[in-house]
């Protein structure tokens, strides 16, 4: 497997088969995890195409494994970053980590894609993760001196 990214917060690998394995650690693992396997499995049953689709689900492991959408996209101007996460949102998603960074371009589809749903929110349901809910549950659970 191909190392694309080792944090705090992730390891994350592509298999030799092209599928993309993602391992959540750090703060709020579970959380994370949880709230990307939701958002990912609402956007396939409405149709994005312009997304991972998720494969596996291992949630003693809070292991996933996704199919790939492409290379980070090297340089995207921010008028076409802003429209690709608006479109999103057409599909009741919204993106709370909406950087460059989570931008792929898919040479397969001609198109560039969307990634790391561990911060978005479900617009139908208003259910989700945002960084701003992270960080506070984060303060929370920090001892104070």
């Amino acid at each position: 497997m191909r190392e694309i990214k080792d944090t705090k917060r992730a390891e994350v690998r592509i298999g030799y088969d092209g599928r993309v394995h993602k391992r959540y650690r750090g703060p709020l693992a579970r959380e994370r995890y949880e709230n990307e396997v939701m958002v990912l499995k609402c956007l396939e049953a409405r149709g994005c195409t312009f997304v991972p689709r998720l494969l596996e689900a291992h949630p003693d492991e809070l292991y996933i494994v996704t199919t790939n959408c492409g290379q980070i996209a090297s340089s995207i101007g921010k008028d076409k970053m802003q429209q690709l996460f608006k479109e999103l949102e057409q599909y009741g998603v919204r993106h709370d980590d909406a950087f460059a960074r989570n931008i792929t371009y898919d040479g397969r589809q001609g198109r560039f894609c969307i990634i790391d749903f561990e911060f978005a929110i479900d617009l139908q349901t208003d259910e989700g993760l945002t960084l701003a809910q992270a960080e506070e549950q984060m303060n929370q659970e920090r001892p104070t001196l």
